[in-house]
């Protein structure tokens, strides 16, 4: 029993591995770069988008009404990615929603571990500036939200489709939809997490001739 877990260790895991990785990079390739320098989030103590990859979403005032956009990237998303250490998950929210904020988070670590989840408070000028450069195809609402969340590599830089088989450009995910978060998104996060596994392996054996 033993020498069959030492073998599953040794063998069967790493292959698991690479397989995670590798399935999302044979399907797509490298991820598109749609736009450059979007904002940081200076103006908070909540989060930093440099050298993090982050999952971004916008709740703005309607955290309640949202809440069923966020239990389901919760559950396809989060669960699935929340331990690596470069991957956070930030939702922009209205100054005035902490009390829903916190009743989110409670109910968020019924599910899981909710350590990656930022919530970051912002005036209705922050949020419209840090969304609008994204530079996409989709708009806000009037209460400064949206169901769709984007993905934001560690220099800056919103990650996507130029080729989606779907929507031409894909700039973002609508967490309406389980299937686009399930057959895209997962995908897509995998693909931007092995680029940077691999550029870092790329890096040590360079420093290592």
């Amino acid at each position: 029993m033993k020498k069959t877990f030492v073998l599953v260790v040794l063998f069967v895991l790493p292959i698991v591995a690479y397989l995670f990785f590798a399935s999302g990079v044979t399907n797509f390739g490298k991820l598109s770069q749609l736009t450059k320098n979007v904002h940081e989030i200076d103006f908070s103590d909540e989060a930093r988008f440099k050298g993090k990859i982050t999952i971004l979403g916008f709740l703005g005032s309607d955290v309640e009404g949202r809440k069923g956009n966020a239990f389901n990237i919760n559950q396809k998303i989060y669960k699935r990615f929340y331990e690596f250490k470069d991957i956070q998950f930030v939702m922009m929210v209205a100054n005035d929603t902490k009390d829903e904020v916190e009743a989110l988070k409670t109910e968020l670590a019924t599910l899981a571990d909710n350590d990656k989840w930022n919530f970051v408070p912002a005036d209705d000028t922050q949020i419209k500036n840090l969304f609008n450069s994204l530079k996409t195809d989709i708009v806000l609402d009037t209460k400064n939200s949206t169901p769709y969340v984007f993905i934001i590599d560690k220099d800056l830089t919103l990650r996507g489709r130029s080729d989606d088989e779907d929507d031409g450009t894909k700039y973002g995910f609508d967490s309406n939809s389980v299937s686009d978060l399930n057959n895209k998104m997962i995908d897509d996060v995998k693909i931007v997490l092995a680029e940077y596994r691999l550029a870092l392996k790329k890096n040590n054996t360079d420093q290592s001739k």
